[in-house]
């Protein structure tokens, strides 16, 4: 099967990383389900994704206890922690929370390290389909700097594919949809991890069923675009993303680092939306249980660039915390359309604290964002044949729904725009 079918739009939903660390309950699980279900899926919202470490009982936040048992089948399978996930007893894994997730219209996700446990390389266990056992084929030079659950593992050995051939076996039996595979998109102490993403993308070609596969962290080195469109659905462009301004502007570079390669099935991923109630048992990002540090304005700003560039949208708020402002940020119909149906982002301009990008649905409508970077409120101007138009287009701000009159062929647009701040046109 080609793999891009699996996400031929930019896939939108929750992940419980920005909220929860290492320590979402399936409780918390089901009821962000739940809450999607009843107020984003008729938007495009569908995915959950269980973050990191859910095999780990005694996890706490995002601050990862090192070197502590964690669950584990016989075939050196890391299983979710019954303490955490009560539905998981008796071997029957994520499968019951999945098909609950599946009940309610919604697809399911996890994250995984790369690599084997080392706890079952340590212990010799056993791979299933392999004579090889974990010790075999784990990598003991290859591990996470920041996490110590995992050895890499050597695509060399005999028994290695077969490891992740069975781990997405598993993953398949579950019903999981989505993987997010972390500490292999980009690495402090190594290069990208081609051979593993390369074996993790034939076990679930394998499989039988289909996934999206989501690489992290980042930033994922341009040069192996076309390995991660061969092998990959999404990709992280930047390292975890927070809600800090100065790594909001950095993804301005970024994107224009990016730009023409987002293609169906293929997204370069700007990370997580730190948006709503978040922190509540995570300290990364420089921040404890909190609301969002960033303004109205700067939250335009994201939404605007993260929906014209069709990033994956992954949203990492409590979502039964949303307030009427940060729901509406996810269910503006007109964005979500052009993020769902545009082609072709691109930059036009940047000049100063003056920013402007542009895309197209071909043959529906032309969208405009003009951005302002800088700390006092400035006049951000295009002109109509920068942006593509060859005859009047009439302008619609779609925040606001603000009616902005006509801009003829040989014309402007031109809007005052806050601090931080963005407006995003349609031009039809």
């Amino acid at each position: 099967m080609n793999h891009r079918l699996a996400a031929p739009t930019p896939p939108l939903g929750w992940n419980s990383w920005d909220c929860y660390g290492a320590a979402v309950t399936e409780a918390e699980i089901r009821g962000n389900a739940e809450y999607m279900a009843a107020h984003l899926k008729d938007y495009g919202w569908e995915y959950v994704v269980v973050d990191i470490q859910w095999y780990e009982p005694g996890a706490v936040s995002s601050q990862y206890r090192p070197f502590v048992p964690l669950e584990m089948d016989e075939f050196s399978r890391l299983m979710p922690a019954v303490n955490r996930f009560p539905s998981a007893a008796g071997g029957a894994g994520f499968r019951p929370l999945a098909d609950y997730v599946h009940g309610l219209g919604l697809k399911f996700g996890i994250h995984i390290m790369r690599g084997i446990p080392r706890q079952a390389a340590h212990a010799a266990t056993a791979v299933k389909g392999s004579y090889a056992t974990a010790r075999d084929i784990a990598h003991p030079n290859s591990i996470c700097p920041w996490n110590t659950d995992m050895y890499g593992v050597d695509a060399a050995k005999e028994g290695a594919q077969a490891y992740y051939d069975s781990l997405f076996e598993l993953y398949a039996e579950w019903g999981v949809d989505f993987v997010k595979v972390d500490d292999i998109a980009a690495s402090r102490l190594y290069d990208t991890h081609l051979p593993e993403i390369g074996m993790i993308r034939k076990a679930i070609d394998r499989c039988g069923r289909p996934m999206v596969l989501s690489l992290s962290p980042g930033p994922a080195p341009v040069p192996y675009a076309e390995e991660f469109a061969n092998l990959a659905n999404m990709w992280r462009m930047t390292d975890d993303f927070w809600d800090r301004w100065e790594l909001l502007l950095d993804m301005f570079d970024r994107c224009e680092n990016w730009q023409g390669r987002a293609q169906p099935g293929n997204w370069p991923d700007c990370d997580m939306l730190p948006l709503g109630h978040i922190g509540i048992r995570s300290v990364d990002g420089g921040g404890a249980d909190r609301w969002t540090r960033f303004t109205k304005d700067e939250q335009l700003t994201m939404m605007t660039l993260w929906c014209l560039f069709r990033s994956p949208l992954m949203f990492g708020g409590e979502l039964r915390d949303n307030d009427e402002w940060t729901l509406s940020l996810l269910t503006n119909r007109e964005v979500m359309a052009m993020h769902r149906d545009s082609d072709g982002a691109k930059l036009v301009s940047r000049a100063g604290d003056r920013v402007v990008w542009t895309t197209s649905v071909a043959g529906v409508a032309r969208y405009a964002a003009l951005f302002n970077t800088g700390e006092a409120e400035l006049e951000v101007s295009v002109s109509a044949s920068a942006l593509g138009l060859n005859a009047a287009a009439t302008a619609t701000e779609l925040w606001s729904g603000e009616a902005w009159g006509t801009v003829e062929a040989s014309g402007s647009l031109a809007a005052s725009i806050p601090p931080h701040g963005a407006k995003l046109f349609k031009l039809s």
